[in-house]
């Protein structure tokens, strides 16, 4: 299993309507770098969802349950997208305060590369974020 972290502004899609809706296409993703993560996400990946805008922190996490397919949003044919379930909240949301403060955390690409929609995080940082978060791995 490989993990994630899934950017959306809360306005836009939300922890609150993922949860409602238990499943979802993540679609709309138009970096080449992101786009290429999405190619990369297998069946049974873990995501964390990421509240992007003013709240900058990590809410929820889920799971990609169908791997990439054609965005049809994309009239050029050259993304793509996944589909994803809801599979728990993050009790104690992190923040990307935290995560910058973290000497172990640093090197993950929401740090590095802020504006990179869908990124990898290996599993010792997926394992430090759940600790920090409150999730019981």
């Amino acid at each position: 299993m490989a993990y994630w972290l899934v950017k959306t502004e809360p306005g836009s899609w939300s922890w609150d309507d993922q949860v409602k809706a238990g499943k979802t296409q993540w679609s709309g993703v138009r970096n080449n770098q992101a786009a290429l993560n999405l190619k990369a996400m297998k069946r049974g990946d873990r995501c964390f969802f990421y509240h992007s805008v003013d709240e900058k922190r990590i809410v929820g996490i889920v799971e990609v349950v169908r791997e990439y397919y054609p965005d049809p949003g994309d009239a050029a044919g050259r993304f793509v997208m996944v589909d994803v379930k809801t599979v728990a909240p993050v009790p104690n949301p992190v923040t990307l305060a935290q995560i910058k403060g973290d000497d172990k955390l640093g090197h993950l690409a929401l740090v590095k590369n802020s504006r990179l929609s869908v990124s990898p995080v290996d599993a010792p940082s997926w394992a430090r974020i759940c600790k920090l978060g409150g999730v019981k791995a």
